[in-house]
């Protein structure tokens, strides 16, 4: 009987130890990793990982997004920042874009009325050809990345001054 017990008592620690050791390398996989660990070259880096924030062949509106245009294409990033409380002017865009919203919460409204709501970290897909604007509705600026799928020489936005923001 005793020969049981110590049998099951090794067991125990052995395997005790075996789960709070892969507790730690767990929890050192989850913590980010320093300067000083690519240094002593710890095989045990941050995995790089990938996250799709969107795929769609529709604007937010749902309306299906128009045929590339033929010739070379121009690929245009730009980041916005719009302070809060601001509204941008009625626009429209003659190419493809999309953007990915870093900070703050972004609204665009259609000229129909209808309305999106763009959150932090969150992906948009723009209206091509339809008039709308936006607006920072927040207390805080909306850092905002837009990537256009464009050609030499076109606007990004056309803007329409003559329609009045309420």
């Amino acid at each position: 009987m005793k020969k049981i017990l110590n049998c099951v008592l090794a067991a125990t620690l052995i395997f005790g130890s075996q789960s709070i050791l892969t507790s730690c390398k767990e929890a050192n996989r989850n913590t980010p990793a320093t300067e000083n660990t690519a240094e002593n070259g710890d095989a045990e880096q941050q995995q790089v990982v990938s996250t799709e924030l969107i795929r769609t062949s529709q604007s937010w509106d749902g309306v299906e997004l128009p045929d590339y245009p033929q010739g070379r294409p121009e690929l245009v990033a730009v980041k916005y920042v719009f302070p809060a409380g601001k509204k941008l002017g009625w626009h429209h865009h003659v190419a493809m874009n999309y953007g990915v919203l870093v900070q703050g919460e972004l609204t665009i409204i259609g000229q129909d009325g209808k309305e999106k709501v763009v959150h932090e970290g969150e992906a948009v897909v723009e209206m091509v050809g339809t008039v709308h604007h936006g607006e920072n509705r927040g207390t805080k600026p909306v850092i905002l990345y837009m990537f256009y799928l464009s050609q030499k020489d076109l606007p990004l936005a056309v803007q329409h001054p003559d329609i009045p923001l309420e």
